[in-house]
């Protein structure tokens, strides 16, 4: 007993000397995003609608003129080509930079392995940037299948230590969506992309604006989850789209705007055609597997922690993994990103944006894996094109 007792203190001990070190600096850090003069001040805003209308709020608004938060704000409005058209929205924009700065601090104590901090979206709230940015609707996933079943297991024995399609010539550059809820679109394209390439040995810039415009598929089983522009979509019904339509378009022929507008799809110039889909196991080394045989997946996750997000391998301690709002693709994976959570080093997925190339490390995130992090097992699909 005694020896047992004094190896699980031993244990406890260790874990303590191990992590100590990693959260005193995740709280430095976290503490350094945040000025000297806020530390002492709260921000009260009214998300909804501006100018806020009590007089509590505009006087913590006002309080922030003159600051070492504004001059903060200053050099993010410069760096970013930010514009206000009024002094009240400048002020406004002020007060939720100023939150944002406190919600960066907050992502860096609970995701002490990546860096958060001030990114072009510190001045939005974080409906606007749900809004804006996002654009996956929210089903549940067993109604996401359209009718397709789940992929058969692969073999993941003898699977590659770290792997990467960018290596391969088989990723577009990163792209920007805009202010626009199109991350669906960029998401199914670039899965598509993949999969030409890997058939073709072409790698084509294929229009996202199409499906923008011209997609209104609705999922099978809930007909309130359909794709809709600028206001979010589903991969899934992205690719029914394109398998009824007859194919997609490149990007030169039908450019991106950034918002939604009439359909001047051209079955005549149709460069790639989907013949099927299909989703993925939740299983993470399933999910690789498809990734290294397949090519590029197109994945849903909860973004929550990227609006701060600057760089580095994000494990957060928490992330839930039921509120999936934000498409991307995953083209790969590495084997040595720290996670705090496991005290060792663990593999992490490479994941493509379409935020531009200015977020996070030049435009890809990186995310521990397998974990389920962020739910991002939960939606995975492989689409397949036709090659005649």
């Amino acid at each position: 007993m005694e020896k047992g007792g004094g190896l699980s203190l031993t244990y406890a001990l260790s874990v303590t000397i191990l992590t100590c070190p990693f959260f005193l600096l995740s709280f430095q850090h976290a503490a350094a995003i945040i000025p000297e003069d806020f530390k002492i001040r709260q921000v009260i805003t009214d998300d909804q609608n501006y100018p806020t209308t009590t007089a509590s709020a505009v006087n913590h608004q006002h309080n922030l003129l003159g600051t070492a938060t504004e001059h903060k704000f200053k050099s993010f409005i410069q760096e970013y080509s930010k514009e206000y058209t009024t002094r009240e929205e400048y002020i406004h924009r002020l007060g939720v930079f100023a939150r944002n700065l406190l919600k960066a601090a907050e992502h860096q104590a609970l995701d002490p392995t990546a860096v958060h901090g001030v990114t072009q979206f510190s001045d939005l709230t974080e409906e606007e940037f749900e809004r804006m940015y996002m654009g996956v609707k929210v089903v549940d996933r067993a109604t996401s299948l359209l009718g397709q079943g789940h992929a058969p297991p692969l073999e993941v024995k003898g699977l590659p230590e770290s792997f990467d399609w960018r290596e391969k010539g088989a990723v577009t550059e990163v792209k920007m969506q805009g202010t626009c809820g199109s991350c669906w679109a960029f998401s199914t394209t670039g899965s598509i992309e993949g999969a030409n390439f890997i058939a073709t040995g072409k790698l084509l810039n294929l229009s996202e604006q199409q499906l923008v415009d011209c997609d209104h598929t609705c999922d099978i089983k809930d007909k309130k989850a359909c794709d809709s522009g600028c206001s979010g979509g589903l991969m899934t019904n992205a690719y029914k789209y394109l398998v009824e339509a007859g194919g997609i378009e490149e990007e030169d022929s039908y450019p991106y705007t950034g918002k939604r507008g009439d359909c001047k799809f051209n079955p005549d110039k149709v460069v790639v055609k989907v013949s099927n889909f299909t989703n993925i196991p939740i299983d993470e080394q399933q999910i690789a597997a498809y990734l290294v045989n397949h090519g590029p997946l197109a994945v849903g996750l909860n973004a929550v922690f990227m609006q701060t997000y600057i760089g580095g391998v994000s494990c957060p301690l928490i992330c839930g993994k039921r509120w999936i709002n934000h498409g991307v693709l995953l083209v790969g994976y590495g084997s040595k990103g720290f996670s705090i959570l496991r005290l060792s080093n663990q593999p992490y997925w490479i994941i493509k944006n379409s935020w531009g190339k200015r977020w996070g490390e030049h435009g890809y995130y990186k995310l521990c894996r397998g974990h389920g992090m962020c739910g991002m097992n939960t939606m995975v699909s492989a689409v397949m094109t036709q090659t005649s």
